[in-house]
């Protein structure tokens, strides 16, 4: 059944979601994976969204003696404690800056799609465009598309791969890296200092090649959102994710509910990865979060993953071990490749818990 499950998976994508709606057709087989689950879109999800926690990074700038300073330190501290995310402003990126971002993103999933086709990826690659490697033992398959690049250090990319229309579209991805660059280093510093360790500690243990990777989804519309997710719940297997979106949709698991990232377009969402809470030793949380359908819009989000580099072993800081506080989980290399095997063959919604815990 596994077999007969994977060579259907194959099948459908062979064709791209955004193409199955532009035919009328209506998600069937892998893709469905609501069925019996208690639509809650209109419930608290949507009435929670103003309670994801807002930090203003340049206030971390500041003088330490501060208030501001003191205050949002505490207030990040907090929010990865309890949420694992929180939307991040003041991070020196212009607004008319992200909105061209989106802008060229949108360009390029709106081309035909013989245009796009030409960075197409296999069904079992995934740097590209396309959707997800098709995953094993009939795992369900996301309601999208998506366009994953390489892009930091330089030397790991792959131009063949970047689209060349819209004309500016490989211009604004290596700006938007060099800005991602600036981001991790303000947003790992001030994690560290949240913590009471030594500023660079975390960035020492990402390492000098640490990985900035995009990822542009693009989520049709879809007649029956009851029934397929845009994305599934999981946990990311990068250092941390950077996300920004044009629409709502993106929901975060926190007490056992799910609560819907508003939008906001001088925000970037920081969410917390397995590795990040490997390094806090269990203080930072990485979230389950997915992604909704929707039947009455589309709907365009870039992430950027930040990963410690190849081959380099993290683990909790020493900082934060001692008699009161032990261990929590083991030091691990190339977390991020087990995460994604264990993902792909549906063992849990946290391969964290299985895979590092002491």
């Amino acid at each position: 059944m596994a077999r007969v499950s994977e060579m259907a998976a194959d099948v459908l994508l062979s064709k791209r979601v955004q193409e199955m709606v532009i035919n009328g057709e209506e998600p069937s087989g892998p893709y469905i994976c609501r069925v019996g689950e208690e639509d809650d879109r209109d419930a608290h999800t949507f009435k929670a969204k103003s309670t994801i926690p807002t930090i203003d990074l340049s206030c971390l700038l500041h003088n330490h003696q501060e208030e501001s300073y003191v205050t949002e330190l505490h207030k990040l501290r907090s929010a990865l404690s309890s949420w694992g995310c929180f939307q991040a402003i003041g991070h020196g990126i212009s607004t008319s800056f992200l909105d061209k971002l989106l802008q060229v993103s949108r360009e390029f999933f709106e081309q035909p799609m013989e245009e796009k086709m030409e960075y197409a990826k296999g069904v079992r690659d995934f740097e590209g465009y396309g959707g997800d490697p098709v995953p094993q033992d009939g795992q369900p398959l996301d309601w999208s598309d998506r366009l994953f690049l390489n892009g930091y250090p330089e030397d790991r990319r792959n131009y063949n791969l970047w689209p060349k229309y819209p004309h500016s579209f490989r211009e604004v991805l290596e700006e938007y890296t060099e800005k991602m660059k600036m981001v991790t280093e303000m947003v790992s510093k001030a994690m560290a200092k949240s913590l009471n360790l030594e500023e660079n500690c975390f960035l020492k243990q990402f390492g000098e090649r640490s990985q900035l990777d995009a990822r542009f989804n693009y989520y049709p519309p879809c007649e029956r959102p009851d029934l397929v997710l845009g994305l599934k719940p999981h946990s990311d297997g990068s250092g941390y994710t950077i996300i920004m979106q044009d629409e709502i949709g993106l929901q975060v698991l926190k007490d056992h509910k799910w609560f819907t990232v508003p939008k906001n377009p001088h925000a970037l969402l920081i969410l917390m990865a397995d590795q990040m809470e490997i390094m806090s030793n269990g203080i930072f949380k990485s979230p389950v979060h997915r992604v909704l359908s929707s039947s009455k819009r589309d709907r365009i989000s870039i992430a950027v993953f930040y990963t410690p580099e190849v081959g380099k072993e993290i683990g909790p800081e020493e900082g934060l071990l001692n008699e009161e506080n032990q261990r929590v989980y083991k030091k691990v290399k190339d977390y991020a490749d087990i995460h994604w095997e264990n993902y792909q063959s549906g063992r849990g919604m946290r391969p964290l818990l299985h895979i590092a815990h002491v």
